[in-house]
């Protein structure tokens, strides 16, 4: 690792020198944690993209009641993620960063390539959705770890000045894989029908999760640990008990109940916006203004195009006026926009659709882009995985993984398809109320203790 500049931090009363990156080290730590992020959400996001077929061949049918169950198929992974925020998270603050993230694909990898495996419910009966469940519990238990450990790496590298602009790309990574298992899945209908995808060839992009972990495994094992951790494990400072300490400090607590509630809108924006997207345009608009799935995949990429553009021109922005501003921005923004658009949605018509996401995209964009980045910035090195990865666990399961199951219960209860809408803007007025006790952390050295 080349030397390119010195950050003294007090450590109670020791002084730890943490060595910076140079500009390459620096975007080959970017590139790993985007490549491993791509992988990471490609497969935990194929099962929102083709939850019917899910619902034909796992549960049986492709009534609401089947779509419903399998819905639950999110719930549970989320439900799984803690266990995997506090395991990963103590695991990730004792030995490192890198060896952890680079298992961690290979675990949520396997797990997806087993659900393209999976044998039909006419085949083997209540077996299917049972093991449908487990592996969703592991790729949950996977995406637990996975979130603060991937930006708790790259930004422990980026410089103060940068640091949420080199952040940024792992968010980014994660809408290029929806986009890429959006293409694939309209590409497979297209090309082999809609009755052979209802068939057998909806297992393909999970299958496909097995070339791509491997990939993303090689290139994150390549890389070194990241200049602040190892400062710690140097001047052996690395935390005894990382869980303990974040949970008994009242500075960490009150950290960690922010985690919880600063990203609310992380919810509808990210998986009603784009994971749940698809099956709400195909299944909730009501007889008559249902899309194709083709329709509703196009619909999503363009969306998921306008948020990959959106995503780092945010987080230069961040970087140059501060974190606050840009949040709370993009949380106004939702607030506003969420009712128009989801009315537009609902027309049925594919133009207004494509409008209406591709608005919302951008004006979530903003909150996608630093949310992140102010997660690792409230925490020090010591604790950072552990205390990030259990408040931010616990918001996506209150904000985020009940929402294609409430979604659909709620809409079937009311039959009114603007449901998604009012998560949209109340979730936004949380995120909202949550940056006004956010500390600016633009351009700030990262805490180390």
């Amino acid at each position: 690792m080349t030397n390119s500049s010195t950050d003294s931090v007090d450590l109670n009363t020791a002084q730890v020198q943490v060595v910076t990156a140079d500009g390459k080290m620096v975007r080959k730590a970017t590139f790993a944690g985007t490549a491993g992020s791509f992988v990471e959400w490609y497969d935990y996001g194929i099962y929102g993209l083709l939850t019917t077929y899910l619902a034909i061949n796992i549960m049986g049918s492709k009534d609401l009641g089947s779509l419903l169950l399998t819905n639950v198929g999110f719930l549970v992974s989320f439900l799984a993620r803690p266990f995997g925020s506090v395991i990963c998270g103590y695991l990730g603050d004792k030995l490192g960063r890198k060896n952890l993230l680079a298992v961690l694909l290979l675990l949520i990898s396997g797990a997806t390539a087993c659900i393209g495996l999976i044998p039909s419910s006419s085949v083997i009966g209540w077996a299917a959705p049972a093991l449908l469940i487990l592996f969703r519990i592991l790729q949950g238990f996977s995406a637990g770890g996975e979130v603060a450990g991937a930006m708790a790496f790259v930004g422990e590298y980026a410089h103060n000045r940068h640091r949420n602009y080199n952040m940024s790309f792992i968010a980014v990574g994660s809408f290029c894989a929806l986009l890429f298992g959006s293409a694939l899945s309209a590409a497979l209908i297209t090309t082999l029908g809609d009755a052979t995808m209802e068939s057998w060839a909806w297992r393909i992009p999970f299958l496909f999760a097995l070339p791509l972990g491997y990939v993303g495994y090689y290139i994150r094992s390549k890389m070194e640990d990241t200049p602040h951790f190892a400062a710690l494990r140097d001047r052996n400072q690395v935390e005894r008990n990382p869980l303990r300490a974040a949970l008994t400090s009242k500075r960490h607590l009150k950290a960690i109940a922010l985690t919880i509630f600063l990203p609310a809108v992380n919810g509808p924006g990210y998986y009603l916006l784009f994971a749940y997207m698809p099956t709400y345009l195909k299944t909730q608009l009501g007889t008559g203004n249902n899309f194709s799935m083709v329709q509703a995949l196009t619909v999503t990429a363009f969306s998921l195009v306008a948020i990959i553009i959106s995503i780092p021109l945010m987080a230069r922005l961040s970087d140059r006026i501060g974190r606050k501003p840009v949040l709370a921005f993009s949380a106004v923004l939702m607030a506003v926009v969420s009712y128009p658009m989801f009315a537009m949605i609902t027309t049925g018509n594919m133009v207004l659709a494509c409008v209406a996401t591709v608005v919302m995209a951008i004006a979530f964009s903003g909150h996608a882009a630093v949310v992140h980045t102010v997660l690792t910035e409230m925490f020090p090195t010591t604790v950072r995985y552990s205390a990030y990865s259990i408040g931010f666990s616990i918001s996506t399961i209150i904000f985020g993984g009940s929402a294609p199951l409430v979604m659909t219960e709620v809409i079937k209860a009311t039959g009114n398809s603007m449901v998604p809408a009012y998560a949209a803007i109340g979730t936004a007025i949380i995120t909202l109320v949550s940056v006004y006790f956010l500390k600016e952390t633009k351009g700030l050295p990262l805490q180390t203790h």
